[in-house]
């Protein structure tokens, strides 16, 4: 709306004149004037010399007291400002003459500015002011005509100070302005003009979010856009109008806003408008408009219940969305042609996002049917063909491309007829097989569907392979045996080892999230197929047993890493178990190991799932030798592992346990803190208890699943804390049944319930042998932790008697030491110690010497040392003439050892009689 002119300020001559004095005044008792209406002040008065107060008084100096106002650097200044200024107040009682107008307000300039930090001038600026309200007064008749223009900028320095936008748009919300306007147009609906004037006036308003919520509370989206097609030549109104609708759905709750125009009469409206401007409007300007209508439209149709197809506007947008991938011989398309303008092509891949919106309501599925959507969208699933003349840019073609892979994503599931009547798995697979050549294409990777798809194809393949993911999760068998039948599960590993291949830093993240695509493809296909798990094969087993291997640190990368894992360890579940050839080759090649590894790392992720494999991979006889074998970090065994498991999830879970893991509460030893806190209610049979979802709801059923196909017995590298909460492991099936039955006897309590004698019985039987149970495993973890005691204690004193060996043994050769120096400096001991050693010499020899014996000296003649002799003893040869001594008869006269020819060798033995020159030498 155009600013108007403010009024100027009435001139003095005018206001003298509008407020001049009554002439007819009736006069009253006393001679007093009276009046029938209120007095009025004379704006301009002429002062004679008989009335001349001032010419009494000495001349005020004002300028003295601008220049103290604008000083600020004395103590007492605030005191010595405001007596000047009550001064002035004082001196001018009577009013302000006309010479003095231009300092008196720059003085109440400067008072007013002092007001927020110094209070006190509040009062002399308001007495100033009050004072404007007396007349003016004049010293010379002229004086009107020097002075105007001071007065003039006077007054309007009092009274017509220009205020800011944002206190005229602060105004504008508090008065309800644009309530009020939007109230308007509904008075104004035949006067064009004045219709486009507050349009305008809205369309500004409009910018404010509390504007917006005034507009929405008076319904103007709907009443605005009711009338959208009215008749305007000059096009602003639909211009102004669509701006509005942009700034409500923007600015004030969109959902309110939304279901303002999800109505029949808004609908159709809007359907006429984008009509005309698609087969109508060939400017630039047209084209945007239309555009910006289109996108309103499919917030819109968010709306489950706006009535799309009711007003036929779904029939229509389905049309212009494929008129020209699928020829029509409807009217409203007839002939027309998009140009690779910036607006056809944001129309084009608008036309696809509102297709995806549009087929979320049933009712749309046979209109996309009859408008060939999915012909329409796989024509652009081939790969692009060279030297033909297109309508799109190369970097236009590839966008619309991806967003017609995306736009099949959501509706061909909804027509899986129409999909296997196109070949769609022939042709998507055709595609993938382009998508993994080599051939050269530079990808241009522009928009959100193009990312990380630059220079490649990576963004072409994550898109088919979601088409492809789609597809194969409806589970339709007609779809999956085609699928298989044309190689796809071998394609597809062919495709996982191509990516592997390309890995790097920059389209990490995008071949990541093809990779978990991959997989979660394989699984879907295999999953209850022998058949199809033994076409995975073993190739399929390494891809696994790749990702398993993947650097632990990567899975908090950010990346994708962890999806990946998920989508690995699924296939194991889906592609390789139950089928035993790929079981056995996945643990020969250490794959038990690397998934204990992955359990070992304690993630609490993929926990559950882990074990759920596990529990599953020990019905093969061969995974057990695997699960003991394996060692981890400090040579932890895999049954350390999961009771180390066991007794962090009973921690998490709250359950009671004292400081060595017993159990405390004999009848609840399974409750953790969540059963504890909940009451027990009265269930339908239907509906699990919480004693049933804790099984599911944790990993402790899974570890004892695990433990129970090992046999619990020969668990190898055990401790005795280990061996304490295994005795709770190994009985969890019994306190779990306790559990259920002790919630059945509470659950019958709550309803007043009494069973006949013998359930009684029974009943009390059951839950008497549960408490009874935990009882027993109390009793033998008490016993262990005793036995580890006691062995403790005995172990305790083995090392004690090892570090007394120790100090006697040291205390021996400390003692032998010192022997040694009393001999080697005290010449008595020495020969003390020599008399002794002689003695026990003697004491080893025969009391009778044989006959012919000879006898040999043992001792050293001279020896001058100071010890005692080493083991080396000189003994002489037995002579020659005693051959046949004492000696002679045995082994070792018999032999002769050679001293040449290698090894020692035995040799024959020589008798006395022979010939002495037979004998080698």
């Amino acid at each position: 709306m155009p600013r108007h002119a403010e009024s100027a300020a009435p001139t003095t001559e005018a206001r003298a004149t509008a407020e001049a004095p009554a002439t007819a005044e009736a006069q009253g008792p006393r001679g007093k004037s009276k009046s029938s209406s209120p007095r009025q002040i004379p704006v301009i008065g002429v002062v004679t010399e008989d009335e001349d107060a001032l010419g009494a008084l000495k001349p005020m100096d004002l300028n003295s007291i601008i220049k103290l106002l604008e000083e600020t650097a004395q103590d007492d200044l605030e005191e010595k400002q405001l007596k000047s200024v009550k001064t002035l107040v004082q001196y001018y009682q009577n009013g302000f003459p006309l010479r003095d107008l231009a300092q008196i307000f720059k003085i109440l300039n400067l008072c007013a500015g002092k007001i927020e930090n110094q209070p006190p001038f509040l009062e002399p600026a308001y007495n100033i002011i009050k004072l404007c309200g007396l007349p003016f007064l004049k010293k010379k008749g002229s004086d009107e005509i020097t002075y105007a223009e001071d007065t003039a900028k006077s007054i309007a320095l009092l009274g017509y100070q220009q205020a800011s936008s944002a206190y005229k748009i602060q105004m504008a919300e508090v008065g309800g302005l644009a309530k009020t306007m939007v109230q308007s147009l509904a008075l104004l609906e035949n006067q064009l003009v004045e219709k486009l004037w507050v349009l305008k006036a809205l369309q500004h308003l409009s910018t404010s979010e509390v504007n917006c919520t005034l507009m929405m509370k008076a319904y103007a989206a709907s009443g605005i856009c009711a009338h959208l097609n009215d008749p305007d030549p000059s096009g602003q109104l639909l211009f102004r109008s669509s701006e509005i609708l942009w700034n409500l759905l923007e600015k004030s709750s969109k959902e309110e806003i939304i279901k303002q125009l999800s109505n029949l009469k808004c609908l159709l409206t809007l359907k006429e408008v984008f009509k005309y401007l698609f087969t109508r409007g060939f400017s630039d300007y047209d084209r945007q408009l239309r555009n910006d209508i289109l996108v309103i439209t499919t917030i819109i149709s968010q709306n489950p219940e706006a009535p799309m197809v009711e007003c036929g506007f779904t029939r229509d947008l389905i049309l212009f969305a494929t008129f020209n991938e699928v020829k029509s011989e409807n009217p409203l398309v007839k002939g027309l042609k998009l140009s690779n303008s910036y607006e056809d092509f944001e129309l084009k891949k608008l036309l696809f996002n509102i297709l995806v919106i549009l087929c979320k309501d049933l009712t749309t599925v046979q209109l996309l049917i009859d408008g060939k959507v999915v012909l329409a969208l796989f024509t652009y699933v081939k790969k692009p063909e060279k030297h033909k003349i297109i309508e799109w840019s190369a970097a236009q073609y590839e966008e619309l491309q991806l967003h017609a892979l995306a736009t099949l994503s959501s509706v061909a599931p909804l027509l899986i007829k129409e999909y296997m009547l196109c070949q769609g798995n022939a042709r998507i697979l055709a595609f993938l097989e382009w998508c993994e050549s080599e051939e050269c294409f530079f990808s241009h990777g522009n928009s959100f569907h193009g990312t990380g798809g630059r220079g490649n194809k990576f963004a072409h393949l994550r898109y088919t392979l979601r088409l492809l993911r789609a597809m194969i999760y409806l589970e339709d068998e007609t779809v999956n045996q085609d699928l298989c039948e044309k190689g796809t599960i071998q394609q597809l590993i062919g495709i996982f080892k191509y990516t592997t291949s390309k890995i790097n830093d920059k389209e990490e993240a995008i071949l990541l999230e093809i990779q978990s695509d991959i997989l979660l493809i394989l699984s879907a296909l295999c999953e209850n197929d022998n058949s199809r798990k033994e076409i995975f094969g073993t190739e399929g087993v390494d891809i696994v047993l790749h990702v398993i291997k993947t650097d632990p640190k990567k899975f908090q990368s950010g990346l994708g890493y962890t999806v990946l894992l998920f989508s690995t360890l699924d296939s194991i579940w889906c592609c390789i178990l139950a089928c035993y050839p790929l079981e056995d080759y996945f643990l020969e090649k250490e794959g038990i190991f690397l998934l204990l590894d992955l359990l070992a790392l304690d993630q609490k992720k993929f926990c559950s799932l882990i074990l759920a494999i596990m529990v599953e991979f020990c019905d093969n006889p061969k995974t057990p030798v695997h699960v003991n074998a394996w060692r981890g970090k400090k040579d932890q065994t895999a049954a350390s592992l999961l009771i180390k498991l066991w007794r962090k999830e009973e921690r998490e879970l709250g359950v009671l346990r004292d400081k060595r893991g017993m159990i405390i509460d004999t009848r609840k030893p399974l409750f953790t803190s969540f059963q504890v806190e909940q009451k027990i209610m009265p269930m339908p049979a239907n509906c699990p208890t919480f004693a049933v979802m804790d099984v599911a709801e944790n990993i402790r059923a899974k570890i004892y699943a695990v433990l129970g196909k090992l046999d619990f017995e020969n668990l190898p590298g055990l401790s005795t804390e280990d061996f304490v909460t295994l005795c709770i492991i190994h009985r969890y099936l019994d306190f779990k049944i306790g559990e259920i039955w002790n919630e059945i006897y509470e659950e019958m309590k709550l309803e007043n319930l009494r069973p006949v004698t013998t359930d009684r019985r029974v009943l009390q039987a059951i839950l008497t042998a549960s408490e009874n149970v935990g009882k027993m495993v109390a009793s033998l973890q008490y016993d262990m932790v005793e036995i580890q005691a006691r062995q403790d204690v005995q172990d305790e004193q083995k090392v004690y008697a090892k570090i007394q060996a120790t100090h006697k043994q040291r205390e021996l050769a400390n003692k032998s030491w010192e022997n040694f120096l009393a001999r080697t400096s005290n010449a008595k001991t020495l020969k003390k110690a020599k008399k002794l050693q002689e003695k026990a010499i003697e004491s080893t020899r025969y009391g009778e010497r044989p006959a012919n014996a000879i006898f040999h000296q043992t001792d050293i003649k001279g020896l001058n040392t100071t010890v005692l002799s080493g083991r080396v003893v000189a003994v002489e040869s037995t002579p020659a003439r005693l051959v046949g001594g004492p000696l002679a008869d045995t082994d070792i006269a018999l032999k002769k050892l050679p001293v040449r020819g290698g090894a020692l060798q035995r040799v024959k033995a020589v008798k006395p009689a022979d010939d002495p020159k037979t004998v080698p030498t």
